[in-house]
């Protein structure tokens, strides 16, 4: 089969900037989340561990909800349905992240801590429903842009080398601001943070959501979604009911549909999502606690927290363009494979080396290098996975988003709940269980996901057991087949 020609340039970049507030706003959540509330307003880390958990399963239970809703229904206004979902989403992340990294407004020092949970839930979980909305809406339009496999891969890539543009963004400004705090405001010899730095992570805020919205702005106007030539055909009130379609309409090119319940029969469904669960706790968890990593286990400097996920990402952009050519020369599972052995090396190298000072910078760019090929590969493999069922492409990437994000948030309570001491300021057993907690999440996780590549060696990614008909959209068991009225797409 001869591949169609690519997507213009223009087309591929304004749809790779069309995640950028969602990475800005989630670079902050992931990095700097644990220690704003921990370390500047003073949360107990149980606590802190708690609002984390709270974001990611609102994340987790919004995600498939958004997938199911956005395969089902028309956007607004003629707009196109992924485009639809990604304004609403960008609109409740534009007007909730801001509050979150603003301390509490009428809570003094006397307010008890239960007051600020209540206070910050509201403002976490609508964020976290807008950031769903427009992480799906955005993931869907790859199946449904790619002209051709290789440009999966390509559309990946972009998305991804944004992502670390973003990331790059959010820490370069970050040192910045703890620069010019530093030198300004704060005693030469304290260098740990505190409620004095409140100001540097409001501003940091205020910064990512403006420069996010504009990039946002050029998505809406640069990416054109296909328009639902079939969309006539679809009856979605109930999906459970016979469908009857008019037979002048069989002329028209066929369009494959699979509903939920199809997916959780499949095999491959299940091995993409354990797979994509691992990266991401791979690639979040350490994004988590590598900043409580540098100031409490190697007694870095404060502005190490900006600098050394900054080499992170650097290494990871830099890595990002290279995954077309080596997806093309040894394949995706080998791709994923290299990652792995990357991140396997940095565990080990935190693990022997337990004071490595300024060799963290060495580890920084094996980390970013890893995860980036990781990050890539598994998202390539879930777009492998959907294939030409594109019209449900927002539920799987859902689901997948689902195992991510509530994995995500018990890992981080289980390891706030070991923490050794709940007080602003870390004690002497800190330091070696910030070390164990970078090892577990980098190598720890990497066997398992090593497992889950296995099995898909074994059993390659493929939709196995269900041939979809043309006419059902919703389930092709409901609907009376007869030689006049059905054609089937494998």
């Amino acid at each position: 089969m001869v591949d169609l020609p690519s997507l213009p340039l223009c087309q591929r970049l304004s749809f790779a900037t069309g995640h950028f507030l969602n990475d800005l706003c989630a670079s902050m959540w992931f990095t700097y989340f644990l220690v704003y509330f921990h370390s500047v307003l003073g949360f107990d880390s149980f606590y802190a561990g708690m609002l984390l958990l709270v974001g990611q399963i609102a994340d987790g239970l919004c995600t498939p909800l958004v997938g199911y809703e956005s395969d089902r229904h028309a956007g607004l206004l003629a707009y196109g349905r992924r485009k639809s979902w990604h304004l609403v989403g960008t609109l409740s992340v534009v007007l909730s992240f801001p509050f979150i990294f603003n301390p509490c407004l009428g809570c003094t020092l006397n307010t008890p801590q239960w007051v600020g949970l209540i206070y910050f839930i509201p403002f976490i979980v609508i964020f976290q429903f807008g950031w769903a909305a427009t992480q799906i809406s955005h993931l869907s339009l790859i199946p449904d842009l790619a002209q051709n496999d290789h440009d999966k891969v390509e559309l990946t890539a972009f998305r991804y080398a944004f992502t670390v543009m973003a990331n790059i963004t959010v820490y370069s400004v970050a040192w910045l601001l703890l620069h010019f705090h530093m030198g300004e405001d704060k005693p030469e010899n304290m260098e740990n943070l505190s409620k004095q730095d409140i100001p540097i992570f409001r501003a940091l805020a205020l910064i990512m959501v403006g420069l996010g919205t504009l990039f946002s702005l050029f998505f809406h106007i640069g990416t054109k979604e296909k328009p639902e030539s079939f969309h006539h055909l679809l009856k979605t009130e109930d999906p459970d009911s016979p469908r009857s379609f008019d037979d002048t309409r069989l002329s028209e090119p066929p369009m494959p549909y699979m509903v939920w319940k199809r997916w959780l029969k499949e095999p491959s469904f299940y091995q993409v999502a354990v797979l994509y669960m691992c990266t991401r706790l791979i690639v979040n968890l350490s994004q988590t606690f590598i900043a409580v990593y540098l100031t409490n286990s190697l007694h870095l400097p404060e502005n190490y927290i900006a600098t050394i996920p900054l080499v992170m990402y650097v290494s990871g952009f830099v890595s990002s363009f290279l995954m077309k050519p080596i997806n093309k020369w040894i394949g995706r599972n080998l791709t994923y494979f290299v990652g792995l052995l990357a991140i396997a090396t940095f565990a080990a190298w935190v693990a022997l080396d337990p004071g490595m000072g300024v060799a963290v910078y060495g580890a920084a760019v094996v980390l970013g290098t890893g995860s980036a090929t990781i990050l890539v590969t598994s998202l390539s493999m879930t777009a492998d996975l959907i294939g030409t069922h594109s019209r449900s492409a927002a539920f799987v990437y859902g689901a997948m988003s689902f195992t991510d994000k509530v994995a995500n948030g018990l890992a981080v309570v289980a390891i706030q709940s070991l923490h050794p001491c709940r007080t602003q300021v870390c004690c002497p057993a800190c330091i070696p269980f910030y070390q164990w907690v970078m090892v577990a999440v980098t190598g720890g996780v990497a066997i398992v996901a090593a497992f889950s590549l296995s099995s898909i060696m074994i059993w390659p990614i493929k939709v196995r057991y269900c041939n979809v008909s043309i006419y059902t959209i919703q389930d092709s068991s409901d609907i009376p087949r007869s030689p006049s009225n059905t054609r089937k797409i494998n």
